[in-house]
């Protein structure tokens, strides 16, 4: 029988997983700091050091080290293994088998980068979903912050020689090369000729104005830098849009059609793309026609239908879908999945689910083994609002307060708090696009019946009984769906693979540093 694996993230921060669960670590960042301090340098430490590195005289520093091992022993030390070595004098990590982010990239970096593919290198250069030691700051220890700040320096120089292979490897992409070059350039800003890059793959993609945007922020960060010529950035924008041999140029245009509930009502399916199916649930308020040409949806609906069907749907009481329903309970969401896919004549498919949708995904897969090839679920809860404690329930009432005073108002003041939840980091664009997609997609009385039908969905019972191939995406700062809400998912689904992505945004949008990776696991999963 395998025995335990023990991973260490210290890219973003810190965790330990114990095979792919998270162990909860000692509160005291002193003791994490020790962590990643006998990680990284490797070999035995000296007592008295690592004293002089993390504690003051007044914080009696031999003490508090005796206190950090032992806190440190029984998470790293798994089945008999002593991670932790010390005697009298010295303190070292024992890696051996242990799974350590950042040193298996020095290690491939040091290795050689050029025998790699590109999803190779994208997946490693997806490893840096934050700062390497991420919060642990010591402000009080001056020669700890000294050895922190050297390593994220050899952190971001290895992060910069990734996304360099990378984009050398991104000539047939252009739009994806954009992305890359765009992390690039925050990690060397004052490199002119990745600007120009930059610019140069924003516009040959077609996203003009994102090249016109990116030519003035360009312009202001270099032009105090000596030796660089501004209009090598007004050429770079002037680049022709050029089809790339990764995607179609053709637009994509949906088929909208209806079908029929069991209980009459009408809902709304639309099918764009060719290539194996992936059918999408239906989640909190979509509108088939407005949600395609959404900052907020839109790059995530193309991006699946550029090789696949997608077919998704309004549910019942908003969008294209019938507005005159009293019952929105969660048997009829699921019913409402299952006549789309009777009605798209579909056998079998991968099923994505998003929020709220990613309840009636799993209640589906469990009803339909034979049909759902792989499940997919981002940002989404086994059980809703009003299962999952006092103060949740509280807010949520008070939330449907407000949208029964003020939700079909001309100001969106009352529609911007539910914008400012689902993606607080996105573009003032977004926000007013989704405050305008709130309004037109239904009325106060059915956002309210759907919200508090959510409140009562629970199938953490049915978790267990999934037989699809799974994977889970949640953002750790999501402020709609709280982070356990999907370790929760995953934690109950046989064999899930869980991925934690480190964003605030429960919707992501296209500028979203986590987009890029988000859209790439994905296809992972669906072409395994």
């Amino acid at each position: 029988m395998a025995g335990t694996v023990l991973e260490i993230r210290l890219i973003g921060e810190l965790a330990v997983l114990r095979d792919g669960k998270p162990v909860v670590l000692p509160q005291s960042k002193k003791t994490r700091a020790l962590l990643a301090y006998l990680i990284l340098n490797g070999g035995p430490q000296r007592r008295e050091k690592l004293c002089e590195l993390l504690w003051q005289v007044p914080d009696d520093p031999r003490g508090s080290l005796r206190w950090s091992l032992s806190k440190l022993r029984g998470i790293v030390n798994v089945e008999g293994v002593e991670r932790i070595d010390a005697d009298r004098e010295r303190v070292s990590f024992n890696d051996e088998g242990v799974e350590i982010d950042f040193v298996n990239v020095q290690h491939a970096v040091a290795n050689g980068l050029a025998a790699w593919d590109r999803k190779e290198l994208a997946d490693l250069a997806d490893r840096f979903c934050g700062a390497l030691l991420e919060g642990l700051e010591l402000t009080g220890q001056p020669e700890f912050e000294t050895w922190r700040l050297a390593q994220q320096e050899r952190a971001r120089q290895a992060h910069c020689a990734i996304l360099k292979s990378l984009v050398d490897k991104l000539d047939d992409d252009r739009s994806e090369r954009a992305d890359r070059l765009n992390k690039l350039v925050q990690l060397e800003p004052y490199d002119c000729t990745l600007h120009c890059e930059l610019i140069t793959a924003l516009a040959q993609s077609g996203r003009m104005k994102e090249a016109e945007r990116q030519k003035a922020i360009s312009a202001t960060i270099l032009k105090d830098i000596d030796g660089v010529n501004l209009d090598q950035l007004k050429a770079a924008s002037q680049s022709k849009p050029q089809p790339s041999a990764a995607r179609s140029s053709a637009p994509l245009h949906q088929e909208i059609r209806f079908c029929k509930a069991g209980d009459g009502a009408q809902i709304a399916y639309a099918s764009v793309g060719e290539g194996p199916p992936l059918v999408k649930t239906a989640n909190w308020l979509n509108h088939l026609e407005f949600d395609w040409e959404s900052p907020v949806w839109r790059h995530i609906f193309r991006a699946f239908s550029d090789s696949r069907r997608l077919i998704r749907y309004d549910s019942r009481g908003n969008g294209l879908s019938d507005w005159n329903t009293k019952d929105f309970s969660f048997d009829k969401m699921v019913e409402d999945l299952e006549v789309v896919v009777d009605a798209a004549g579909v056998d079998q498919f991968d099923l994505i689910s998003i929020s709220q949708g990613c309840a009636v995904g799993v209640e589906y897969a469990v009803r339909h083994p034979e049909k759902v090839s792989k499940l997919i679920l981002f940002g989404g809860y086994a059980r809703g609002w009003n299962c999952r404690g006092s103060k949740i329930v509280q807010q949520t009432e008070a939330l449907i307060t407000l949208m029964n005073v003020g939700w079909g108002q001309d100001d969106p003041a009352f529609r911007q708090l539910f914008s400012s939840l689902f993606m607080p980091d996105a573009p003032i664009e977004n926000h007013n696009w989704f405050n305008e997609l709130q309004r037109m997609t239904t009325t106060p009385e059915n956002a309210s019946r759907i919200l508090r039908a959510c409140g009562e969905v629970d199938v953490l019972n049915r978790l267990g009984e999934v037989k699809a191939p799974t994977l889970v995406i949640h953002s750790v700062g999501d402020l709609r769906v709280p982070y356990n809400a999907g370790r929760e998912l995953a934690g109950g689904i046989p064999g899930a693979r869980f991925v934690t992505l480190n964003t605030r945004n429960h919707l992501l949008p296209e500028t979203d540093p986590e987009w890029p990776r988000l859209l790439r696991e994905i296809e992972a999963f669906l072409s395994e």
